[in-house]
C-alpha cells in the first residue's frame, strides 16, 4: 500500500484516540460505586486502546518519513503505557490476572483474537545492526571457548545425490553442445565471407542496407516518444521533469528497503545557523527578562533575590510558569515558615494522634467508590495529539516524494538546545551583574551567599546514604566487552533461541469461562498466558519510555507442570525485545564464583553488563530450590540458598530506567516456602496444560513441521482426545520420536497412522488431576490468590446479610 494509505490510517487512529481521551476526562475522573460498571468501563477502554495500539503500530511500521515515525512513536509509547495502567487497575479491582470479557467483546462486535497483544516491530528493527553485531561477537566467544557446537554437515540422501549428478551431467552436455554449435556457426561465417570477397558487393546495395538500419532506428525512437507522451496525457506516467522522482515512486512499495535508505540520510542540523541568526536576540531577551525580574523582586521584597544555583537549572528555574510576584511570595512564605517552624513543632506532635483516628471512615469510602488513579501517560498522549494537530493534520503530503526531513520541525527542537547553551553564558554574566548591584545598592558582599552555599552543602552531608554493595563499581578498570566475554565463557550469558511469542500455540476456549461464572478460582488459558507475558515482560523491556513511566515490574515467575513451555516463553521474551539472557539456574552456577565475594562479583558483573547492554533478562530455573522448606543438601542446594539471599538486594539495585527483568521458572512451586518466594516475584503467571483446541493445533503443526503428511488414516481429533492431560513438551517429543529419518523415507509407501503416535505417547506420564489441584491450591496462597479469596468471602458475606434482611 502507498504512504497515503498509512497517513490516512494514522489520521483516523488519531481521531479515535482523541475520542478516547475525551471519554477518559468525562468518565474516569469521577468516583463510581458500582464495581461491575467500573469493570465494564475499564475493559471497554482496554479493548479500544488495544485496537488503537494495533493500528498505530501498523502505521509506524510502514511509514517512511522519519519525523512522522517519531510523532507516531511518541503516541504509540503513550498508548502502550496506558494499556499497562488500565491492566493494573483491572487486576486491583478483580484481584485476578484473568478477566471475563466475552460480553464486552460481543457488545463491541469483536472476536477474542482482538485482545491479543501485538508486539511492535521497532523493538528489533531500530537496533537490528547492533543486535546482529552482538550476536556475532557472542558466537565467536562461545566458539572459541568450546561452548558452541558447529552445525554438523548433514549427509546427503541417495535421491539428492542422484539429482546433483544429473544436474551436473546435463550442464556438461549443454556446454559441449553449445561449443559444437559455435564451431559450426563460425565455420559457416568464414565460408560466407570467402564467397562475398570473391563475388564483390554493389555500392547501391551497401547504401540501401545503411538506410534500412537508420530508418528503423529513427522510427523506433519516434514511436517510443509518442508512447511516452500518450502515457503522460492519460496520467499513467510522470512528465519528463519528474522523471527522477518516478524511480522513487516505483520503489515506494518496498517500504523496508526505502525506510533503510531514509534512515541512512543524516538529519540536517541547524544549530550553527540558529546561533548566528538568533543567538544575539536570544541573549538580549534573556538578559532583559532576568534584569526585569530582579528589579521587580527588589521593588516587592526590598532586596535583590539570590541567584538560583546551577543544579536547579540556573535562571531557568525562575521562569518555569512563575512571575516575579510569585517568586517574591514564595520567598516570603519560606521566611515565615522558618520563623514559625519551631512554634508549630510542639503543636503538631500533640495533634498527630487525633489526625490518625479517621482512617476507618476513609477506608470505607474507598471501598465503596472507585476512582481512576493518576496516569503518567495521559500527558504524553495529549501532547502527541496536540503536536499532530499543529504539524501534521493539515499538511499536504502529495509533493513529498522523497520523504525528506522538515527543516522547520528540526529548528523547533534545536532552538531549545541553543537557548539552553546561551542561558549558561547569560547566567555567568548576570550573576556577576547581580553581585555588583547588591554591592552598589544594598551594600551586600558575596560572603553571605557563599556562607549560605556552604551551609547548604553542610546540611546535605549528613544525608548521604550508604551505597549498597551491588551498586558500587567493583570493576572500574574493566570494559563492558571484557565483562561480557567473561560471563559468556563462564556459561552465565547464553545464546537465545530464535522463538517468537506467536510460536506458543494456543486458542481461545469459551467453555473455560463457565467455571469462572460459577465462582471458581480463575486460571489463565494459553492465549491469556501470551497476553500476560507480553504485558509484563515484552512491552516494558522493548520501550525505554514505557519502562520508566509504566507500573514497574522487576520480576516475573512462570509456574506450571514440566513441559508446558516455560523456557520457550523466556526465550520468546528475549527474541521479541533483543534482550541478553543470563542463566542463573542453580545447576548452572555450581563451582563458579565461590563464596560470598564471588557471588557478589557475579551479580555485580551481571548488573553492570545488563544495564549497559539493556534490555536484559536474568533467568533462574527451578526457583523452588532457592526457597525450599528443608535444610540444604549438597553443593547445588547450598548455592541455591546463597543465590536466594542475593536476589532482594539485586532487585533493589534495579531502577525504573534499567530495562532488566528477573524471570523465574518452576515446575514444583509448592515445594518452596511461600512467604519469601512470593516477596521476590511481583507477578506470578500459572501456565496450564493445553486444552482440546490447542492440542489439535499442536499435533497438526508439529507433524507438518517435522515433514509428515496428513492423510485419512490420521485422526487429529482422536489424538487430541487421547492426549488429554499431556503437555506441549510431550506432544513435541512424541512427534520427533515417531517421525525419524527412516520413517519419513517410508511415508510415501506407508502413510502415517494414529496408532503410531498413541504408542509413543503412552511412554510419558501425563499431568494428573491431583497435580493440577495442587497447583491451584498453591496459587490460592499467593498474595493475589489470597486477595481474590478474601474479596469472594466478603462478597458472599454481603449477600448473606442481604438475604437475612429480606427474611
Amino acid at each position: 500500500m502507498s504512504q497515503a494509505t498509512y497517513v490516512k490510517l494514522w489520521a483516523d487512529t488519531q481521531r479515535e484516540l482523541d475520542i478516547m481521551l475525551q471519554r477518559e476526562r468525562e468518565e474516569f475522573l469521577q468516583p463510581v460505586e458500582d464495581r461491575e460498571k467500573v469493570m465494564k468501563m475499564l475493559a471497554t477502554a482496554y479493548i479500544q486502546y488495544l485496537e488503537i495500539f494495533r493500528k498505530l503500530e501498523e502505521a509506524h511500521d510502514h511509514l517512511i518519513h522519519q519525523q512522522k515515525r517519531a510523532a507516531v512513536r511518541q503516541v504509540l509509547d503513550g498508548v502502550i503505557g496506558r494499556i499497562l495502567e488500565i491492566k493494573k487497575e483491572m487486576v486491583a479491582l478483580e484481584k485476578s490476572e484473568c478477566h471475563h470479557m466475552d460480553d464486552i467483546l460481543m457488545d463491541l462486535q469483536r472476536v477474542p483474537e482482538d485482545i491479543d497483544i501485538p508486539i511492535p516491530k521497532y523493538f528489533i528493527k531500530e537496533n537490528l545492526s547492533i543486535l546482529q553485531d552482538r550476536e556475532k561477537f557472542l558466537d565467536e566467544i562461545l566458539l572459541n571457548a568450546g561452548l558452541l557446537e558447529q552445525e554438523p554437515v548433514t549427509a546427503m540422501t541417495l535421491e539428492e545425490g542422484i539429482k546433483v549428478v544429473q544436474v551436473a551431467e546435463r550442464a556438461r552436455q549443454g556446454r559441449a553442445r553449445a561449443a559444437f554449435m559455435k564451431r559450426i556457426y563460425l565455420e559457416e561465417k568464414r565460408q560466407s565471407q570467402k564467397e562475398a570477397q570473391e563475388m564483390g558487393k554493389n555500392p547501391d546495395d551497401a547504401a540501401t542496407c545503411i538506410q534500412k538500419v537508420w530508418r528503423g532506428y529513427r522510427q523506433r525512437k519516434e514511436t517510443e516518444k509518442l508512447r511516452e507522451e500518450e502515457m503522460v496525457f492519460l496520467g499513467m506516467s510522470l512528465p519528463p521533469d519528474l522523471e527522477a522522482m518516478s524511480s522513487l515512486q516505483i520503489g515506494a512499495g518496498k517500504a523496508n528497503v526505502l525506510q533503510g535508505e531514509v534512515q541512512e540520510r543524516e538529519e540536517p542540523s541547524f544549530r550553527q545557523e540558529l546561533r548566528q541568526t538568533e543567538g544575539s536576540h536570544i541573549k538580549e531577551t534573556l538578559q532583559d527578562q532576568i534584569s526585569q525580574c530582579f528589579i521587580e523582586c527588589r521593588h516587592i521584597t526590598g532586596r535583590f533575590p539570590d541567584y538560583p544555583p546551577e543544579n536547579t537549572g540556573g535562571s531557568k528555574a525562575i521562569f518555569i510558569e512563575k512571575h516575579p510576584e510569585q517568586v517574591a511570595e514564595e520567598l516570603a512564605a519560606k521566611r515565615e515558615a522558618e520563623k514559625k517552624e519551631k512554634e508549630k513543632n510542639g503543636k503538631e506532635e500533640k495533634e498527630r494522634p487525633a489526625v490518625k483516628k479517621p482512617p476507618k471512615v476513609g477506608k470505607q469510602i474507598v471501598d465503596e467508590s472507585w476512582k481512576m488513579g493518576p496516569s503518567n501517560f495521559l500527558s504524553i498522549l495529549e501532547e502527541g495529539s496536540s503536536q499532530y494537530k499543529v504539524f501534521w493534520e493539515n499538511r499536504d503530503n502529495r509533493s513529498d516524494f522523497l520523504q525528506d526531513h522538515d527543516p522547520e520541525l528540526i529548528k523547533e527542537g534545536e532552538r531549545e538546545e541553543v537557548e539552553d547553551e546561551i542561558r549558561v553564558q547569560v547566567d555567568e554574566v548576570m550573576q556577576e551583574k547581580l553581585l555588583k548591584l547588591k554591592q552598589a545598592v544594598d551594600g551586600e558582599t558575596g560572603a553571605r551567599q557563599s556562607k549560605a552555599g556552604k551551609g547548604e552543602k553542610g546540611s546535605k552531608a549528613p544525608g548521604k546514604r550508604r551505597i549498597p554493595e551491588l551498586e558500587r563499581d567493583q570493576t572500574p578498570d574493566r570494559t563492558i566487552d571484557s565483562l561480557y566475554q567473561e560471563l559468556a565463557e563462564a556459561g552465565l550469558l547464553i545464546k537465545v533461541k530464535n522463538v517468537n511469542l506467536s510460536d506458543y500455540i494456543g486458542y481461545y476456549d469459551c467453555l473455560r469461562n463457565i467455571p469462572r461464572q460459577a465462582g471458581a478460582q480463575p486460571m489463565p488459558s494459553i492465549p491469556e498466558v501470551r497476553q500476560l507475558v507480553a504485558l509484563y515482560g515484552i512491552l516494558p523491556l522493548g520501550s525505554q519510555t514505557v519502562h520508566e513511566n509504566a507500573p514497574l515490574v522487576k520480576s516475573l515467575l512462570l509456574a506450571g507442570p514440566a513441559g508446558v513451555g516455560k523456557k520457550m516463553l523466556v526465550h520468546a521474551i528475549c527474541t521479541e525485545t533483543g534482550a541478553n539472557l543470563f542463566n542463573l539456574t542453580p545447576s548452572n552456577i555450581v563451582g563458579k564464583y565461590p563464596g560470598r565475594d564471588g557471588l557478589l562479583m557475579m551479580f555485580h558483573m551481571i548488573l553492570k553488563v545488563g544495564k549497559e547492554l539493556q534490555p536484559s533478562v536474568v533467568w533462574i530455573g527451578g526457583t523452588e530450590r532457592l526457597y525450599s522448606k528443608g535444610t540444604p543438601k549438597g553443593e547445588e542446594e547450598v548455592n541455591a540458598k546463597r543465590l536466594a539471599r542475593m536476589l532482594p538486594p539485586f532487585l533493589r539495585a534495579l531502577k525504573p530506567k534499567d530495562r532488566v527483568l528477573l524471570v523465574g521458572t518452576t515446575a514444583r512451586p509448592f515445594d518452596a516456602n511461600p512467604g519469601p518466594f512470593c516477596k521476590v516475584f511481583q507477578k506470578i503467571i500459572l501456565i496450564p496444560k493445553p486444552d482440546y483446541l490447542t492440542r489439535c493445533a499442536l499435533w497438526k503443526h508439529y507433524i507438518l513441521q517435522s515433514g509428515g503428511a496428513l492423510t485419512k488414516l490420521m485422526n487429529l481429533n482422536c489424538l487430541a482426545h487421547v492426549s488429554d492431560g499431556f503437555t506441549q513438551g510431550h506432544i513435541v517429543d512424541t512427534v520427533q520420536t515417531v517421525l525419524s529419518e527412516l520413517r519419513l523415507l517410508q511415508m510415501p509407501r506407508k502413510p502415517l497412522r494414529t496408532a503410531e503416535f498413541v504408542t509413543s505417547l503412552a511412554r510419558h506420564d501425563p499431568v494428573y488431576k491431583e497435580e493440577e489441584e495442587t497447583f491451584q491450591a498453591w496459587y490460592a496462597k499467593t498474595p493475589l490468590g489470597k486477595a481474590w479469596s478474601a474479596a469472594l468471602a466478603a462478597k458472599e458475606a454481603e449477600k448473606g446479610k442481604k438475604g437475612k434482611g429480606k427474611k
